[in-house]
């Protein structure tokens, strides 16, 4: 009998998770997953566990610093995730088993970040630095100003690239162009392998608390619409590029924020194309309803409510909102990271 998300691949979906938890990963390989992605907040409750206790002192007692320790057990969980979904990445020649590997997200500290050109330098020095060596990782860099200005010189040092935090029709193709610019500087376009990670229920929580005046039939789909519309503008883009790999949507951001929500709201609406990261919890919900998912990602909501979308919400103010919050999540989280590693630095001492 097919799962159901069994059946999201079969119609066409790529399902990443949305953690390097080596649990989740072998309960997610079963249930198809060929792909991953990290960030601080997952590495943070990793840590927190205990699990890696070992690890921590035997760096510490290597003479690490917080943040260069926060960055060792970040690489550490990463290839340990690259290791169990390079298979797929093989079998695919390259088209799938990424795992995505976050760069410092304290550049985008609004308080200790540095100025502008020096952040643009720091992602090219860092993405270079954390992609060397690696087959199957694609290096996270934020759609923010100095992400944006950062990503050509990437591309063209032949680096794959995950461009998230993307919100706008502006930031997408401002993201795409760069990085097909600098690919083809790079050339070994065979081998050109590129996402861009939309998030997509963030977008209906910032039209619930901004856009009230939005119908409500419109209300709760504009996430869905704008990523739509993102893909079709991408799968447009590269359709006469006679490229050998995919060029991908990410849909980031699809776990549920409302209770009454269906568990499954974006993984259905999304269904048939492209990738979605899925956290965990959302992947365990979906197996629990017992449904078949059908390709659903190119269908769109009747034209009364894709005009009522495009006459109330802001496209500029959505984004400038989401972003101010989003560089913040951004940041935090890496900070909670170091927190727990100065913490777990103490627990470890006060123990030996």
């Amino acid at each position: 009998m097919t799962t159901p998300l069994e059946s999201l691949v079969a119609c066409g979906t790529k399902l990443w998770l949305d953690s390097v938890d080596p649990d989740e990963i072998e309960k997610n390989l079963a249930y198809g997953a060929t792909g991953a992605t990290s960030n601080p907040i997952i590495i943070s409750g990793l840590l927190e566990t205990g699990r890696y206790d070992n690890d921590i002192a035997k760096l510490i007692a290597d003479g690490l610093n917080d943040e260069d320790l926060a960055w060792a057990m970040t690489d550490q969980m990463v290839r340990y995730a690259q290791n169990k979904f390079h298979p797929a990445w093989a079998n695919t020649q390259g088209n799938d088993g990424y795992v995505s590997f976050e760069l410092d997200p304290l550049l985008e500290d609004t308080e200790l970040g540095p100025p502008h050109e020096e952040r643009v330098k720091r992602y090219i020095e860092l993405g270079k630095k954390w992609a060397a060596g690696h087959e199957n990782r694609m290096i996270k860099v934020p759609a923010t100003a100095a992400g944006l200005d950062a990503l050509e010189e990437l591309a063209a040092a032949g680096i794959t690239l995950n461009v998230t935090l993307i919100f706008s029709e502006r930031q997408y193709n401002l993201a795409r162009e760069a990085v097909w610019r600098g690919r083809q500087r790079f050339g070994e376009l065979d081998r050109f392998k590129s996402v861009y990670s939309i998030f997509v229920s963030r977008v209906d929580v910032y039209t619930e608390k901004h856009v009230p005046q939005l119908s409500e039939a419109a209300q709760g789909l504009v996430g869905i619409v704008n990523v739509k519309r993102l893909w079709k503008s991408n799968q447009d883009f590269w359709a006469d590029k006679g490229l050998k790999l995919d060029q991908e949507i990410i849909f980031a951001s699809t776990g549920t924020k409302k209770p009454e929500d269906p568990k499954d709201k974006y993984v259905e609406a999304l269904a048939g194309s492209d990738i979605q990261t899925n956290p965990p919890a959302t992947n365990d919900a979906v197996q629990a309803l017992g449904k078949t998912y059908a390709r659903r990602v190119d269908e769109m909501p009747p034209i009364e409510v894709l005009n009522d979308i495009d006459e109330k919400v802001d496209d500029a103010e959505l984004e400038r909102v989401l972003m101010e919050e989003g560089t913040a999540k951004f940041a935090d989280p890496f900070k909670k990271l170091l927190a727990s590693i100065k913490a777990k630095r103490e627990q470890l001492a006060a123990a030996s």
